[in-house]
């Protein structure tokens, strides 16, 4: 077994870790010795030496071929006379020494970002030294200052960026409305969240003749942003860099200055504003006639929230109607509109399921106050379907003006996927299926067909997780989630950059020019990640040789080049949003240890079961060694676990009543314990004062990889992958010890337990 590869290295939070591989072939379990020299993130040269007990093939690192620039964050500790740092992302597993005169203004507590000096070796820690003191653990907003440094999220424009930003007007000036259409005297309108500060796009709708029949023109006008940044500007290389907005509870890390994102681009209320417009008509069964773009000069006659609306049109005779009369007509055709278009969506047979989103609010110290749903209404349902089809015509008109440009690609399930979930709707009775090469229908068809079952929950979120991650990419291979042979991003230039790209293809193939890319870099681990994880899924080749092969131009790869920035971009933003509200559900949940919630199990694992609590939207796990005295085993097919005595099981959907046994907001970790019918207070007293000293075994850090999902449901709901709070308990080497000795003392006496 001499298998020498390269891969990246992935450090758990118990010490452990693994390789994972560049070719895409299965990880590599690296035991905790092998993980001393090494680091998290660091890019090796491994060969697999053995197999573990577990039958999983065990590596040693060769070579290390690239220790990337990262900094560690962690709070400073004096201890003993030494000073270290103890990362805040367990994954690096080993504390960092920091030599006297190296810690700078730091304060023993303080979180700090630390540079290394000296690598780790096998019989010594990592040296570094302080580079950037954050401040106090409990300052409002640390946990956004960790995110943005451990996910390497681009936080601060450079000088040259915001100078260029100063030196824009503040208004739109006479010469800039040169070569547009004047929509100034159009009623269009914005419709948006009421915390909503950068408005994207506005509205208008009103009856018109279709063809020999009646139907709608819709306009959809989108704020200009390429009208004030130019390509290869400072301000398009800082936008590039972040590649999109990141949205946190209280905090927007934006990929445009404000004074673009909140001003000069935004379309606010009775002001005027450079736009982009899609111009539609729209057939009185949702099909769209013909389209048209062209730049425009527009004034918004009115700021609309989703409630105000949903309002409106559920009253037309009501109090918020009765304040807006002169705008009811225009929300009252974009009303029929967006019915129209959604019976043609039923038509395509796009996918379509209801998924609980979730909002935290929080106080002004920057705690949560609560967690609540995001309730989707009419209002919120027109607007998406509105940019749907902008996003679709826009991606029409770029593959018609045969210019490269990046589409939005949404891919069907792959082979493996396929069939995990053929055999989980078999075993769950379910009398539906896919076929080999199935169409976003025949994933609609079950859902429909399964709504009224009482494991319904479960059915739908087996379906959405066997769909794969959209992704930005020139080669246009259609969306699967939403049914469309070619789609693409329009709608939100303020902040997402890929829309911006789509901006100025469509308008070199107005002036029949021809846009070129920009020499923009494109940096970042992400990237590369990405570009690896997507070569990995490339199916085998059915395709004959021919006599001549074109290769891609030296165009077209730039743009794949730029597809996979962005995309990788969007997965760091992704990622390090849910951290920082992990880490808020876990501050929150350590004021609630010991109380008592009824949930619902949200995924199924070989270790134990994921809840999710009714009130408040957090979930947490209960390890398996928290199920009972029984063997349980995990059904891969079912996705439950059941238990070999007594039957029970535990599937996505199962109610169960737990309580908060432990949070551990360094590792974002929170550990439930069942709690049975009968159990007196005594009884569950004595398992809390048990448990304080005990700590369950470590849950797998694979569990992220099938419990991510994507729900193509609208422009902005379509690509959201799902993740939870993983669990887990205290530091690494006390979680090892601790497992350990549990484990020893449940085999005392007893038949050993398989898997």
């Amino acid at each position: 077994m001499l298998d020498e590869f390269e891969g990246t290295v992935q450090g758990h939070r118990d010490g452990h870790g693994f390789v994972q591989r560049d070719d895409g072939e299965a990880d590599i379990y690296l035991p905790p010795n092998e993980m001393r020299a090494v680091l998290h993130k660091d890019r090796v040269k491994a060969r697999v030496v053995r197999q573990d007990r577990r039958g999983r093939p065990e590596g040693r690192v060769v070579e290390i071929v690239e220790r990337p620039e990262q900094p560690i964050i962690g709070r400073l500790l004096h201890e003993g006379g030494i000073w270290l740092v103890a990362p805040e992302d367990k994954r690096y597993g080993q504390d960092v020494l920091i030599p006297k005169g190296a810690t700078g203004p730091a304060k023993v507590g303080q979180v700090v970002v630390v540079q290394l000096t000296e690598p780790p070796a096998l019989f010594g820690q990592p040296v570094g030294r302080v580079r950037e003191v954050l401040g106090e653990i409990d300052d409002p907003g640390m946990e956004i200052e960790i995110a943005v440094r451990k996910y390497g999220v681009p936080h601060e424009f450079s000088a040259e960026c915001l100078a260029e930003a100063k030196a824009l007007p503040e208004k739109v000036r006479p010469a800039d409305k040169k070569g547009r259409v004047d929509l100034t005297d159009i009623p269009l309108v914005t419709i948006d969240g009421e915390d909503a500060r950068d408005f994207d796009d506005a509205v208008y709708c009103e009856p018109a003749k279709v063809g020999r029949g009646k139907g709608w023109r819709l306009l959809v006008a989108i704020a200009d942003v390429s009208a004030y940044v130019r390509t290869g500007s400072a301000i398009d290389i800082d936008a590039y860099d972040r590649a999109t907005s990141v949205y946190f509870p209280r905090r927007v890390i934006p990929m445009l200055p404000e004074k673009l994102s909140n001003g000069l681009c935004s379309l606010n209320p009775e002001v005027e504003r450079l736009c982009m417009v899609c111009d539609m008509l729209v057939a009185a069964d949702g099909e769209i006639y013909a389209y048209q773009f062209y730049p425009a000069v527009m004034f918004s006659h009115a700021r609309f929230t989703y409630t105000e609306v949903a309002a409106i049109l559920g009253n037309t005779r009501g109090p918020e109607a009765a304040k807006r009369k002169d705008r009811v007509k225009d929300l009252l055709n974009l009303a029929d509109v967006y019915k129209a278009l959604l019976k043609q969506r039923g038509k395509r047979g796009a996918v379509d399921f209801e998924t609980t989103e979730t909002q935290i609010i929080c106080d002004d110290a920057g705690r949560i106050e609560k967690i609540v749903p995001r309730t989707r209404n009419e209002a919120h349902r027109l607007i998406e379907e509105a940019m749907l089809a902008a996003n679709v015509c826009s991606a029409d008109f770029i593959a018609e003006g045969k210019h490269p440009g990046l589409f939005r690609v949404h891919e069907g399930p792959t082979p493996e996927k396929k069939e995990i979930l053929r055999g989980y709707l078999k075993a769950m009775g379910v009398g539906l299926s896919i076929t080999d090469d199935p169409k976003p229908g025949e994933f609609q068809a079950i859902a429909e067909a399964t709504k009224e079952r009482p494991d319904a929950q479960q059915i739908h979120t087996m379906l959405l997780r066997s769909m794969q991650q959209a992704i930005y990419t020139p080669f246009n291979s259609g969306h699967f989630g939403l049914a469309y042979e070619a789609y693409t991003h329009f709608t939100s230039p303020i902040r997402r950059y890929p829309d911006l790209l789509v901006h100025r293809v469509i308008k070199a193939i107005l002036t029949k020019t021809r846009y070129q890319l920009p020499m923009l870099p494109t940096p970042g681990e992400a990237h590369a990640k990405l570009a690896k994880r997507l070569a990995s899924r490339v199916k085998a080749p059915t395709t004959k040789p021919q006599k001549a092969t074109i290769a891609p131009t030296k165009e077209v790869l730039a743009w794949e080049a730029a597809g996979l920035h962005c995309s990788a971009n969007e997965r760091r933003a992704d990622e390090a949003s849910r951290d920082v509200e992990a880490w808020l559900k876990c501050k929150y949940m350590r004021e609630h240890l010991g109380e008592e919630y009824g949930g619902v199990v949200s995924a199924a694992t070989t270790f134990g079961i994921f809840v999710t609590l009714d009130a408040m939207y957090v979930e947490g796990l209960v390890h398996i060694t928290e199920l009972g005295g029984e063997y349980f085993k995990f059904d891969e097919m079912r996705q439950e676990l059941r238990g070999e005595r007594t039957g029970i099981r535990y599937a996505i959907g199962t109610r169960v009543r737990v309580q908060v046994s432990r949070v551990d907001l360094d590792g974002r970790k929170i550990d439930f314990r069942l709690v049975r019918e009968g159990e007196d207070l005594t009884t569950r007293a004595m398992k809390d004062k048990g448990a304080a000293s005990g700590v369950p075994v470590k849950a797998s850090a694979k569990r992220g990889s099938r419990h991510k999902a994507e729900a193509a449901t609208s422009d902005q709901r379509a690509e959201r992958s799902t993740a939870a709070v993983a669990a887990g308990p205290q530091s690494a080497m006390q979680a090892f010890k601790s497992a350990v000795k549990k484990a020893a003392n449940k085999m005392k006496g007893r038949k050993p337990r398989r898997g």
